[in-house]
């Protein structure tokens, strides 16, 4: 910013496998978005690397970020970001078009996606009619729509009162255990780091911890 430089994370080293469950935990301004944003291939870094499948992503052009965004990443936002002149369904099979996928079988996945996370016979309502949960719930069907094999959830409770947080949480304690997806959640709430198997700790920009933790939660069990 003119003559100030901002370093908003300072030396991180870190590896993700597949189908760990991560949360990213920290104060406001401590580095949780900008660190996910360059694990979500959304922004690259100013300087060090980040490999993805073996392929260093800040030598990728942005045309090659977008197709591995869509392709293997789904993105799950504290504010929802659906599309308010569009129903849930199409609201899920929105990124399905983008990769060419023809509608019949949009359609029909998307059904399917919804009816997972709960809301079969909500198909045709739109963002408007739901609650905020529910809202959720389709924006997590939504990052499903292309079969990715990381969810990258922002603050995917931020907005929710705890019962619906907990909701919205055991569907993706689902996706994790019984799909093997790749999971890697931001959050401030001590709670929700408790459904995850690694927690970082950020401060300023730094890695404070990088942890190995036993997860509280198992999906089928109570």
């Amino acid at each position: 910013m003119n003559s100030v430089r901002v370093n908003a994370l300072k030396g991180i080293s870190l590896k993700i496998a597949p189908a760990d469950f991560i949360a990213i935990m920290g104060r406001s301004g401590s580095g949780k978005s900008t660190l996910v944003h360059i694990l979500g291939c959304l922004d690259l870094p100013s300087k060090g690397r980040v490999f993805l499948d073996g392929h260093d992503i800040s030598k990728l052009s942005e045309s090659a970020l977008a197709q591995i965004r869509g392709k293997k990443i789904g993105f799950v936002f504290q504010q929802f970001n659906l599309i308010p002149s569009l129903n849930a369904m199409q609201n899920v099979a929105l990124p399905m078009a983008f990769q060419g996928v023809p509608e019949k079988e949009r359609t029909a996945r998307a059904k399917e996606l919804l009816a997972m996370v709960g809301l079969a016979g909500r198909e045709l309502h739109r963002p408007t009619e739901m609650s905020g949960g529910e809202q959720q719930r389709v924006a997590i069907a939504r990052a499903l729509s292309n079969d990715p094999e990381i969810i990258l959830a922002d603050e995917p409770t931020g907005n929710l009162d705890s019962k619906t947080g907990k909701h919205v949480m055991d569907v993706l304690l689902r996706l994790h255990d019984k799909q093997k997806k790749t999971l890697i959640v931001v959050t401030h709430d001590p709670y929700v780091a408790q459904y995850a198997e690694i927690v970082l700790n950020l401060m300023d920009g730094q890695l404070l911890k990088d942890h190995r933790v036993a997860k509280k939660f198992v999906w089928g069990q109570k």
